[in-house]
C-alpha cells in the first residue's frame, strides 16, 4: 500500500506540471491518492488534499458535477474517520439531496450516499432518523441489487446495529441471522465481513440469554479468524 502511495504521489505531480491543477485527469488523481491515503490511516492528509480538490471541482465542474460529488462524499468520510461527526452529516446530506435530483433515488451511488448518512445519523445518536434510512435503503438496495449483493446485506447489518442500540435486539437478530447466511454464502466462511456478522450475532444471541449459541457462533468467529491470520 505505500508504494501505491508512492506511484500516485508521482503521477499527481506529474498530472499538476503536464496537465495543471484545474484539469479533470489530476482532480481525479488527487481523489485516488486521498483514497489509498486513508486505507493507510493518513487521514489528516486525505483531508487537506481532499478539501483541496474539493474547492477546485466546485471552481472548474460546478456542485453537480459527479466527480465534485465523488470528492464530496470521500471527504465525508474521511471526517467522520477523524471523529468530526457533524461536518461529515452536512456533507452526506448535501451529497445525498443533489445526487437523489441528478442520479435518481435507485441509483447506487445514491443508495451508498443514504447508508453512508444513516450511519452518520446513529453515530450522532439520532437513532430514530438512522433506523428509518437505513430501512429505506436496505428495501431499495434488495429492489435494485438484489439480496446477495453485499452493499445490501452490508446496509442489513448496519440495520441491525442500529436496532440493538434502539433496544430491538429480536428484529436486530433477524437481520443478523439473514446477513451472516448471505455473507456465508457470497464471500465465505472466512472472509471479514461474515466473521463481522458472526461476531455481532453473537453478541445479540448473548444479549437475548442464548448463551449456548452466542458461544458457538463466537468460537466458530475466532477459529476463522485466526486460521485467516496464520501464514
Amino acid at each position: 500500500m505505500n508504494k501505491a502511495r508512492e506511484l500516485e504521489e508521482q503521477v499527481l505531480a506529474v498530472d499538476r506540471r503536464i496537465l495543471g491543477d484545474d484539469h479533470p485527469d489530476t482532480l481525479v488523481d488527487a481523489n485516488n491518492l486521498a483514497n489509498t491515503l486513508n486505507e493507510l490511516g493518513d487521514h489528516a492528509t486525505a483531508r487537506t488534499l481532499l478539501e483541496q480538490t474539493l474547492a477546485t471541482c466546485r471552481r472548474v465542474l460546478g456542485d453537480d458535477h459527479p466527480y465534485t460529488l465523488s470528492i464530496t462524499h470521500n471527504l465525508a468520510t474521511t471526517l467522520s474517520d477523524l471523529g468530526e461527526l457533524t461536518a461529515a452529516h452536512t456533507l452526506l446530506e448535501q451529497t445525498l439531496t443533489t445526487r437523489r435530483r441528478i442520479l435518481g433515488d435507485d441509483h447506487p451511488q445514491t443508495l451508498t450516499t443514504a447508508h453512508n448518512l444513516a450511519t452518520a445519523l446513529s453515530d450522532l445518536g439520532d437513532l430514530t432518523a438512522a433506523r428509518n434510512l437505513l430501512e429505506q435503503t436496505l428495501t431499495t438496495r434488495r429492489r435494485i441489487l438484489g439480496d446477495d449483493h453485499p452493499d445490501t446485506l452490508s446496509s442489513a447489518l448496519a440495520l441491525a446495529a442500529t436496532l440493538s442500540e434502539l433496544g430491538d435486539w429480536e428484529t436486530a437478530r433477524t437481520w443478523e441471522e439473514w446477513a451472516f447466511a448471505g455473507y456465508r454464502r457470497v464471500l465465505g466462511d472466512d472472509h471479514p465481513d461474515t466473521l463481522r456478522a458472526a461476531t455481532n450475532l453473537a453478541v445479540t444471541l448473548r444479549e437475548l440469554g442464548d448463551h449456548t449459541a452466542a458461544d458457538a457462533l463466537k468460537e466458530f468467529a475466532d477459529a476463522r479468524a485466526r486460521r485467516s491470520a496464520t501464514p
